[in-house]
Protein backbone atom coordinates (compact mmCIF):
# COMPACT_ATOMS: atom_id res chain seq x y z
CA UNK A 1 0.00 0.00 0.00
CA UNK A 2 2.93 2.44 0.62
CA UNK A 3 3.83 2.03 -3.03
CA UNK A 4 0.97 2.83 -4.36
CA UNK A 5 -0.39 6.02 -2.38
CA UNK A 6 -0.95 9.17 -4.24
CA UNK A 7 1.90 11.17 -4.17
CA UNK A 8 0.82 13.55 -1.44
CA UNK A 9 -0.59 11.22 0.95
CA UNK A 10 1.63 8.81 3.22
CA UNK A 11 1.01 5.97 5.40
CA UNK A 12 1.96 5.61 8.94
CA UNK A 13 1.73 1.74 9.92
CA UNK A 14 0.70 1.32 14.36
CA UNK A 15 1.89 -1.77 15.67
CA UNK A 16 -0.76 -3.69 18.04
CA UNK A 17 1.81 -6.46 19.26
CA UNK A 18 2.44 -5.47 23.43
CA UNK A 19 -1.29 -3.36 22.97
CA UNK A 20 -2.90 -5.22 26.43
CA UNK A 21 -6.58 -7.14 26.22
CA UNK A 22 -9.48 -4.48 27.00
CA UNK A 23 -10.51 -4.44 30.18
CA UNK A 24 -13.22 -2.32 31.37
CA UNK A 25 -11.73 -2.30 35.06
CA UNK A 26 -8.32 -0.23 32.96
CA UNK A 27 -10.77 2.63 31.57
CA UNK A 28 -10.17 5.22 34.01
CA UNK A 29 -6.77 4.52 33.60
CA UNK A 30 -5.74 3.01 30.22
CA UNK A 31 -2.36 1.14 29.63
CA UNK A 32 0.43 3.40 27.84
CA UNK A 33 0.16 1.15 24.50
CA UNK A 34 -3.57 2.36 24.49
CA UNK A 35 -2.99 6.17 25.03
CA UNK A 36 -0.33 5.52 22.37
CA UNK A 37 -3.25 3.98 19.67
CA UNK A 38 -5.72 6.21 20.70
CA UNK A 39 -3.28 9.35 19.88
CA UNK A 40 -2.33 7.67 16.99
CA UNK A 41 -5.99 7.44 16.02
CA UNK A 42 -6.77 10.52 16.62
CA UNK A 43 -3.77 12.66 14.53
CA UNK A 44 -4.64 10.49 12.03
CA UNK A 45 -6.82 12.29 8.87
CA UNK A 46 -8.20 8.40 7.67
CA UNK A 47 -7.57 4.72 8.84
CA UNK A 48 -6.26 1.58 6.62
CA UNK A 49 -7.12 -1.74 8.42
CA UNK A 50 -5.25 -4.90 6.46
CA UNK A 51 -6.15 -7.81 7.72
CA UNK A 52 -6.28 -11.50 7.26
CA UNK A 53 -9.08 -13.83 8.09
CA UNK A 54 -8.92 -16.37 10.81
CA UNK A 55 -11.38 -18.74 11.68
CA UNK A 56 -13.66 -17.07 9.32
CA UNK A 57 -13.35 -13.43 11.40
CA UNK A 58 -11.59 -11.00 12.19
CA UNK A 59 -8.14 -11.64 14.41
CA UNK A 60 -8.73 -11.83 18.00
CA UNK A 61 -5.67 -9.04 18.19
CA UNK A 62 -7.20 -6.66 15.31
CA UNK A 63 -10.49 -6.67 17.40
CA UNK A 64 -8.91 -5.99 20.65
CA UNK A 65 -7.06 -2.75 19.04
CA UNK A 66 -11.01 -1.51 18.21
CA UNK A 67 -12.42 -2.00 21.45
CA UNK A 68 -9.42 -0.41 23.54
CA UNK A 69 -9.58 2.71 21.52
CA UNK A 70 -13.38 2.90 21.09
CA UNK A 71 -13.80 3.22 25.07
CA UNK A 72 -14.51 4.32 27.61
CA UNK A 73 -17.92 5.13 25.99
CA UNK A 74 -18.27 8.80 25.09
CA UNK A 75 -14.58 9.04 24.33
CA UNK A 76 -13.91 6.93 21.13
CA UNK A 77 -10.73 7.66 18.60
CA UNK A 78 -12.49 6.34 15.93
CA UNK A 79 -15.53 8.49 15.72
CA UNK A 80 -15.80 10.17 12.15
CA UNK A 81 -12.82 8.56 10.66
CA UNK A 82 -12.84 7.93 7.29
CA UNK A 83 -11.74 4.39 6.86
CA UNK A 84 -11.23 1.63 4.10
CA UNK A 85 -10.08 -1.92 4.24
CA UNK A 86 -7.70 -4.21 3.01
CA UNK A 87 -7.44 -8.23 3.36
CA UNK A 88 -5.63 -11.33 2.16
CA UNK A 89 -5.69 -14.78 3.35
CA UNK A 90 -4.33 -18.13 1.97
CA UNK A 91 -8.28 -19.28 1.29
CA UNK A 92 -10.78 -18.66 -1.74
CA UNK A 93 -12.09 -15.95 -0.43
CA UNK A 94 -9.70 -13.63 -0.06
CA UNK A 95 -10.85 -12.08 3.71
CA UNK A 96 -14.38 -11.38 2.97
CA UNK A 97 -16.22 -12.77 6.29
CA UNK A 98 -13.27 -10.76 8.15
CA UNK A 99 -14.34 -7.88 5.98
CA UNK A 100 -18.13 -8.11 6.95
CA UNK A 101 -17.43 -7.98 10.77
CA UNK A 102 -15.05 -5.28 10.44
CA UNK A 103 -18.05 -2.98 8.72
CA UNK A 104 -20.74 -3.78 11.50
CA UNK A 105 -18.09 -2.52 13.63
CA UNK A 106 -17.57 0.76 11.98
CA UNK A 107 -21.21 1.61 12.16
CA UNK A 108 -21.63 1.70 15.50
CA UNK A 109 -18.60 3.46 15.86
CA UNK A 110 -19.84 5.85 13.90
CA UNK A 111 -16.95 5.33 11.15
CA UNK A 112 -16.94 6.63 7.10
CA UNK A 113 -16.17 3.44 5.04
CA UNK A 114 -14.74 3.95 1.77
CA UNK A 115 -16.92 0.76 0.35
CA UNK A 116 -15.58 0.30 -2.83
CA UNK A 117 -13.16 -1.27 -4.55
CA UNK A 118 -13.45 -4.39 -2.35
CA UNK A 119 -9.71 -5.64 -1.98
CA UNK A 120 -9.61 -9.29 -0.64
CA UNK A 121 -6.89 -10.92 -2.03
CA UNK A 122 -7.53 -15.14 -2.28
CA UNK A 123 -4.66 -17.69 -2.27
CA UNK A 124 -2.25 -15.07 -0.80
CA UNK A 125 1.26 -17.43 -1.20
CA UNK A 126 0.61 -17.06 -4.82
CA UNK A 127 -0.45 -13.05 -4.85
CA UNK A 128 2.41 -12.29 -3.13
CA UNK A 129 6.12 -12.53 -3.64
CA UNK A 130 8.68 -13.85 -0.55
CA UNK A 131 9.18 -10.62 0.18
CA UNK A 132 5.99 -9.86 0.84
CA UNK A 133 5.17 -7.88 -2.67
CA UNK A 134 2.09 -7.43 -4.45
CA UNK A 135 2.04 -9.59 -7.61
CA UNK A 136 -1.26 -9.75 -8.84
CA UNK A 137 -2.42 -7.01 -11.18
CA UNK A 138 -5.73 -7.19 -11.05
CA UNK A 139 -5.22 -6.60 -6.85
CA UNK A 140 -2.58 -4.31 -7.17
CA UNK A 141 -5.35 -2.07 -9.47
CA UNK A 142 -7.97 -2.69 -6.91
CA UNK A 143 -5.91 -1.55 -3.86
CA UNK A 144 -4.78 1.31 -5.77
CA UNK A 145 -8.20 2.78 -6.44
CA UNK A 146 -9.13 1.84 -3.30
CA UNK A 147 -6.24 3.78 -1.51
CA UNK A 148 -7.34 6.67 -4.11
CA UNK A 149 -10.98 6.61 -2.97
CA UNK A 150 -9.83 6.40 0.35
CA UNK A 151 -7.43 9.70 0.23
CA UNK A 152 -10.44 11.95 -1.76
CA UNK A 153 -12.96 10.72 0.83
CA UNK A 154 -10.84 11.90 3.29
CA UNK A 155 -10.57 15.08 2.14
CA UNK A 156 -14.03 15.58 1.31
CA UNK A 157 -14.80 14.51 4.91
CA UNK A 158 -12.06 17.78 5.67
CA UNK A 159 -13.99 20.18 3.18
CA UNK A 160 -17.28 19.45 5.23
CA UNK A 161 -15.92 19.78 8.79
CA UNK A 162 -14.46 22.64 7.88
CA UNK A 163 -17.80 24.47 6.47
CA UNK A 164 -19.13 23.23 10.00
CA UNK A 165 -16.64 25.12 11.56
CA UNK A 166 -16.95 28.25 9.49
CA UNK A 167 -20.42 27.94 9.90
CA UNK A 168 -20.53 27.47 13.94
CA UNK A 169 -17.84 30.66 14.15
Amino acid sequence: AQDLLPADAWLDLFDLGGLPLFNQDNEAQPPPKVIALKRAIRESDAILFATPEYNYGVPGVLKNAIDCASRPYGDSAWAGKPVAIMGASVGLLGTVRAQLQLRQSFVFLNMLPVNQPEVMIGNAAKAFDSTGKLLDATSLKLLRTLLENLVRATRDQALVHDAQVGESA
